[in-house]
């Protein structure tokens, strides 16, 4: 087990392994997927290219969402340079694994079936850039998510190479995500045992609020929840556990300060509404706490030490909250910043690596 993340606490050095759950991986241009395009989409890419929901959120302050220190020495955008990327996160913090996002935009295609030969491409790219040079990288399935069929034959065509971990969704999709739309997804990610990823992002077609667009990033940046609130209590209500039993979710870069008072309100209707929801055999708690997972990144970190104790106590997911940096994007967080010395080191483990192998089978 690679000994990471060094840290000085009460003269004590601490060094914990670290398995990095949220790594976004992009393209050097637009032009990189072509190579893995049929002929027919190839064509498609270079004369029309893409048609999504128009929307981009992130601050202009720094180009990429990046850190300001992520630019590689080849030029290439920060996520797209694999030596330099292997320099400042693997090797500098030692990761024993890292798992791959790339947020390339095929899922929200509104060409579906160009999004599908999109989704492929990014994979196979991934494979061939990606994986094949660097055996500590994992990577996410990218589908193309709002036709359950498509994304279920990508699932069904990459699921079985072990180094793909996850399929990758966003938080703001279509519809929500337990409608019938998407069920052959999620039984192709039962089948071959893997967890759906939904990652912050997208715009669905609809505005990023349910008011409406708001005047600045801050607003999207902070009400990161209300995007995840809904997807949760969809797949929960939808019975989408009970029809899929075994399968995973896990819920990345949305914090997760949240979920308690989430489960409380819903616990609360379910006592009084049971009956509009007769496919549900057990409180909505329950099911939240045994099919998802949640990742560190953004941590929320109350100024007292205590209360962010409480709030984990609240939540009793210690087996579920697992470690990620967001890298390369500007609110990355290190290793050895991100989990407050003040928690138990046990805990600490569980959540730099413990968690994460064995939900990814590492």
């Amino acid at each position: 087990m690679t000994l990471t993340a060094t840290r000085e606490a009460s003269g004590e050095q601490v060094k914990l392994a670290v398995i990095d759950c949220d790594i976004h991986n992009t393209t050097p241009s637009d032009k990189t997927l072509s190579t893995y395009l049929p002929e027919r989409w190839r064509r498609h890419h270079e004369i029309f290219g893409g048609r999504g929901h128009s929307g981009a959120y992130y601050p202009r302050a720094n180009m990429n969402a990046a850190r300001t220190d992520s630019w590689p020495p080849s030029g290439l955008p920060p996520g797209s340079d694999l030596d330099f990327l292997r320099e400042q996160l693997l090797d500098y913090w030692g990761i024993e694994y890292g798992i791959l996002n790339p947020l390339i935009g095929a899922g929200g295609q509104l060409n579906l079936e160009y999004g599908a030969a999109l989704a492929a491409a990014i994979n196979d790219w991934q494979v061939a850039e990606w994986l094949d040079p660097e055996p500590r990288l994992r990577a996410s399935i990218v589908v193309a998510y709002e036709d359950g069929e498509l994304a279920a034959r990508e699932i069904d065509r990459v699921g079985d190479d072990p180094r793909f971990v996850q399929v990758l969704l966003v938080a703001r999709t279509a519809e929500p995500l337990g409608r019938r739309k998407y069920w052959k997804m999620y039984e192709a990610a039962e089948r071959h045992n893997l967890p759906i990823g939904i990652h912050f992002g997208g715009s669905g077609g609809a505005p990023i609020t349910s008011v409406g667009f708001p005047s600045f990033y801050i607003e999207d940046h902070a009400g990161m929840p209300t995007s995840f609130e809904p997807q949760v209590t969809s797949l929960v209500l939808e019975g989408v556990f009970e029809r899929f039993p075994s399968l995973k979710v896990v819920l990345i870069e949305g914090g997760f300060a949240w979920l308690p008072s989430l489960m409380w309100r819903l616990d609360r209707a379910y006592r009084l509404l049971h009956d509009e929801v007769p496919h549900l055999r057990r409180r909505p708690s329950e099911y939240i706490r045994e099919h998802f997972w949640i990742t560190t990144q953004p941590m929320e970190e109350p100024a007292r030490p205590q209360q962010l104790q409480q709030l984990l106590e609240q939540l009793d997911m210690y087996d579920r909250l697992m470690f990620a940096t967001d890298y390369p994007h500007w609110d990355f967080d290190s290793p050895a910043e991100a989990i407050p010395l003040s928690l138990d080191p046990g805990l600490r483990r569980r959540i730099l690596a413990d968690n994460a192998r064995a939900l990814y089978r590492f």
